[in-house]
């Protein structure tokens, strides 16, 4: 095993650019052409922006340590994993305002595939009992103080990216987040782990919710979501005009508004559970498999405006529903962290580039189905505020 600092803060470590890759005389068995690489970004919104590439043969991510540890681009076998959003650039969090438009600034610096929402809140923004909420926290908009990679020979090989980045403010919420995002040589595979630990002295909250963001190819006229259902609602009335067809997409359309469905799934006898967006053809599929244990709940946002203007669907696993922090906290939604407490998720992404690997993933999906979803065409009040 080879392990490389590239960022400590408290060890007085930083490394601006560096590498390794199959040329090292480190020999991954699950393939040949592997690369880890650190570069960071000049000019523009992007400078001082830091990004990790890693490619274990056939998949390839970006990961942004600057922001948050977020996933920015990747590529499967030449199939690209993200979207076109209308900011085209990576934006480093000192160009983001969160309280720019009433609350909304972290739209200024949204076009990642995964982002994540939290800790200590997400959703939309407002005055919670004198606390000044702002869409969707601040995880996604905080530098990693440390940063390491790890190259793992044993078995097919595997690549490892590990950040730590504190949430923390004086007479408020002392959260820290470790993450390791690792893919063995060779796979279709991410796998995301997370833990997030309280540093102060009292209970405080946690939320979290990942942001994955897909579009074209996946997305596009006629794609469609397979997920084992165990109820879905609508999160408001304008929703729920297309709760009937929640699953199947449209294509781009300029100035249709986004809707957003909230679902329970059902889950193998561990709690795993997993989810797939297809293309129309049927031989392109991207899934997310997690732990329902963990994350309980889902989000499916569908934002079906044109390309200009962000043609994107957010699959989107998470402790609570995006609401606002007060309704989940009334719901038992809200996950208080005692003093030193700690709580672990994350999940695994995969990439399908075959209707042979498709109709597989469809079938394990299918497998989970134990009984009738409980759909719902209109919101309802223990879910959503806006009924």
């Amino acid at each position: 095993m080879s392990r490389t600092t590239l960022t400590d803060v408290d060890g007085g470590i930083w490394i601006e650019n560096w590498s390794l890759d199959s040329t090292s005389g480190m020999r991954l068995a699950g393939s040949a052409n592997w690369s880890v690489q650190k570069r960071t970004l000049k000019g523009g919104l992007s400078h001082g922006v830091e990004i990790v590439d890693v490619d274990n043969g056939d998949l390839s991510m970006s990961i942004i340590p600057t922001r948050g540890m977020g996933l920015w681009r990747g590529c499967y076998r030449g199939i690209p994993l993200g979207w076109v959003s209308p900011v085209a650039r990576l934006v480093h969090p000192q160009f983001v305002n969160l309280k720019d438009r009433n609350g909304l600034g972290w739209l200024n610096g949204f076009n990642e595939l995964m982002c994540r929402c939290g800790l200590s809140f997400n959703g939309p923004p407002g005055d919670d009992g004198g606390t000044d909420i702002t869409l969707h926290g601040k995880i996604a908009n905080l530098p990693a103080h440390k940063l390491e990679i790890d190259v793992c020979e044993q078995g097919q090989g595997t690549l490892a990216v590990i950040g730590e980045i504190d949430e923390t403010t004086m007479f408020g919420p002392s959260l820290r987040l470790r993450t390791s995002v690792s893919t063995t040589a060779g796979s279709n595979a991410l796998i995301i782990r997370d833990k997030v630990t309280n540093l102060g002295a009292q209970a405080t909250d946690f939320e979290m919710l990942y942001h994955t963001n897909v579009g074209v190819p996946f997305l596009e006229k006629g794609a469609k979501l397979v997920a084992p259902l165990a109820s879905i609602a609508p999160r408001d009335r304008h929703s729920g005009a297309g709760a009937n067809g929640f699953d199947m997409y449209p294509g781009p359309t300029t100035g249709m508004a986004e809707e957003a469905f909230f679902f329970e799934m059902q889950a193998d006898d561990s709690g795993q559970t997993r989810v797939m967006l297809v293309n129309a053809a049927g031989n392109r599929g991207f899934g997310l498999s997690y732990s329902t244990r963990e994350l309980p709940y889902f989000t499916l946002w569908k934002n079906p405006q044109a390309e200009a203007d962000g043609y994107v669907t957010g699959l989107e696993p998470g402790t609570n529903f995006p609401n606002f922090r007060s309704f989940e906290r009334q719901q038992g939604r809200v996950i208080s962290l005692a003093p030193g407490a700690s709580y672990e998720c994350g999940f695994e992404l995969r990439v399908f580039d075959s209707s042979v690997a498709v109709q597989a993933e469809a079938a394990v999906i299918q497998s989970l189905l134990r009984m009738e979803p409980v759909r719902h065409l209109t919101p309802i009040a223990k879910l959503s505020p806006l009924t």
